[in-house]
């Protein structure tokens, strides 16, 4: 995984703008609405060549292929393993504490339109879950290989995102297993294999936990603090069991409290689930810090350090809004962290989240989310400046 001695290197956490057109097809594919899979198929292609081609112009370091062929960051795990699907009835996905106190916000989120696919109405495990082959997440791996041959390559590095065990295991109902254990490891045992070939495959895996953060408040509401950390303790175990055999540098680890535009008022606090972060077997942590929630949380690297094996992506931006962030306070954000940490060479600047996680569903119109990024390459130059000396 690659950082500099020189200079702060960008990138982000994953979902990139689709554009209407891709999200529409998406959008019709999860609902299993009739759709012409050779338009996706072309759409998904053209909209890689100028997700690519944009975020180099842009001057993203480390880049991806934007999720362009997924619908979202979790469900597409189910479109590829079998035991999954929708249950006659049964429970769903809990919604967040703050759906509950404060209605007036939630209403409106389910009243405006813009959520065309409900992160709460996911497939369920309904069976043992596993994958018959790998062939979904080894066309994704060829065709993001082979826009980036059309494109021309000028990436530092290139990365590509999958779900934990853990968060698919919340997000995801299960009416199949006994215990939510059982779950969550047999995923691992599944979700390995697909890690594994997006390791093999060259790029920088990215595993998305948000369960870490999120679920203090949404599937683990009613437990204690200490109660969720040890169920997160569980969560990352079956995590290091699936990425065992795999070199700790080529993974970084993804958590946030949930890329929505909410009250957050009930999110556990970063210094709580550090340390347990700090157990996963992984080279990198990629952690938001842009939002106001959690901003002054990233000094907590202060009093629980980070270990000497990572790096850490900072999110200095934001995504569930339209502000576009001063370069100069990109620069103080990124300075900050660098202080804290205690190592400018283990920093880099990236997004408190995606800016599309789920397709059709964006708080961040495509326009301002491009020149957000481009306030984060400024930004990083800045920082660079400050904390380096003024560069040539």
């Amino acid at each position: 995984m690659k950082t500099s001695t020189d200079r702060i290197l960008t990138t982000h956490v994953g979902s990139l703008p689709r554009g209407d057109a891709l999200a529409d097809l998406l959008v019709a594919r999860a609902n299993r609405e009739h759709h012409d899979a050779d338009a996706l198929d072309g759409a998904v292609a053209r909209a890689l060549r100028t997700v690519i081609a944009r975020q180099l112009e842009t001057g993203i370091d480390v880049g991806n292929d934007g999720e362009m062929p997924r619908t979202d960051f979790v469900s597409y795990a189910a479109e590829r393993m079998n035991g999954f699907g929708h249950g006659d009835g049964g429970p769903q996905r809990r919604l967040p504490v703050d759906a509950t106190e404060f209605p007036i916000w939630f209403s409106r989120i389910r009243e405006s339109g813009r959520r065309r696919i409900s992160p709460y109405g996911l497939p369920q495990a309904i069976g043992p879950v596993s994958y018959a082959n790998l062939d979904g997440v080894e066309a994704e791996c060829t065709s993001f290989r082979r826009a980036l041959a059309e494109t021309g390559d000028g990436f530092a590095e290139t990365f590509m995102t999958a779900v934990s065990p853990g968060f698919a295991s919340t997000a995801m109902v299960n009416l199949h297993y006994d215990r939510h254990e059982d779950y969550v490891f047999a995923l691992a045992r599944a979700l390995g294999a697909e890690y594994r070939h997006i390791v093999d495959a060259g790029f920088i895996l990215q595993i998305d936990s948000p369960d870490l953060g999120i679920e203090r408040s949404g599937y683990f509401q009613d437990r204690t603090l200490a109660e969720f950390i040890e169920a997160m303790e569980m969560h990352v175990t079956a995590l290091n069991e699936a990425i065992a055999d795999l070199p700790r540098e080529r993974i970084r680890l993804h958590a946030c409290w949930g890329n929505r535009d909410g009250p957050h008022l009930h999110d556990v606090p970063c210094p709580d689930v550090l340390p347990v972060m700090y157990q996963a077997r992984v080279g990198a942590l990629v952690l938001p810090f842009a939002n106001p929630r959690h901003a002054h949380e990233v000094e907590a690297f202060r009093t629980l350090p980070l270990p000497d094996h990572m790096a850490l992506v900072v999110g200095v931006i934001e995504t569930t809004n339209n502000y576009v962030e001063h370069p100069q306070v990109v620069a103080e954000r990124l300075v900050r962290a660098a202080r804290s940490v205690g190592d400018r060479t283990r920093i880099l600047a990236g997004t408190d989240c995606g800016f599309g996680t789920f397709a059709g569903d964006t708080f961040t119109a495509e326009d301002v989310a491009w020149a957000k990024l481009g306030a984060l390459v400024e930004g990083a130059r800045l920082a660079t400046d400050e904390l380096w000396g003024p560069q040539r």
